[in-house]
């Protein structure tokens, strides 16, 4: 009997130490994640500060800024769906800055039929935001229209190059006395689903434990 079980042992155990491995893996993602989550709501909610002169896309990533100047038209118009709006524009706007810098300025949704108001809007402003450079496109992004204005994702180097700008997006949280509605940036987009996937792994593994359990009564139970 033991010589029969010695293979269905040996599988049941590794498998077993593969699944409670991964499930390991996930919870160290897990956390990772968790601090990711939490660097990014801290910068965030900290105090905008004055726009770099070169910031950069990787380390001043959702940096809160504050910039005065004006906006200038056209907006691009990125088409997107919203929850409890419908189809509707994200607007992003030329921004002349007060020290005579041309950058972009995310400035939020509005519903497409009721786009005249904000599309014409422009004049001074003071925008609180944070620095984003989202990355959107990609094989199934149907191809924009920027003669039309008309894009189907943020991408910052081709708009800057549309709209004659530095490639430097500020997703604003709120711009003085603009229609348009501020989608400022949080992680509620961002996936953490590393805790149902260890709770996965760990199922798996509890019930491989069980099933080579069974083989091996089974085993037990034959005559030799």
């Amino acid at each position: 009997m033991m010589r029969r079980a010695i293979l269905p042992l040996l599988f049941g155990t590794i498998g077993c130490a593969i699944l409670i491995a991964l499930g390991s893996w996930q919870l160290q993602r897990l956390y990772w994640k968790s601090e990711v989550l939490a660097e990014i709501e801290s910068r965030l909610s900290a105090v905008p500060v004055p726009l770099p002169r070169e910031p950069d896309p990787s380390a001043d990533r959702f940096l809160p800024v504050e910039v005065s100047g004006r906006l200038l038209p056209p907006p691009a118009r990125v088409l997107t769906a919203v929850s409890g709006v419908g189809p509707a524009y994200r607007l992003i706007s030329p921004f002349l800055t007060a020290d005579g810098r041309r950058i972009m300025v995310d400035r939020g949704i509005v519903p497409q039929d009721a786009a005249t108001e904000a599309l014409d809007y422009t004049g001074s402003a003071t925008v609180r935001g944070n620095l984003h450079w989202p990355d959107e496109v990609d094989g199934f992004t149907p191809e924009p229209d920027p003669a039309a204005g008309l894009w189907y994702a943020r991408d910052v180097s081709a708009m800057a190059e549309s709209l004659e700008t530095e490639p430097i997006l500020v997703v604003a949280r709120e711009i003085s006395g603009d229609p348009a509605i501020p989608q400022p940036i949080d992680t509620t987009g961002i996936p953490n689903n590393h805790l149902e996937y260890a709770l996965t792994w760990f199922s798996l593994a509890a019930a491989w434990a069980g099933m080579t359990g069974l083989l091996l009564w089974r085993i037990r139970q034959r005559p030799e």
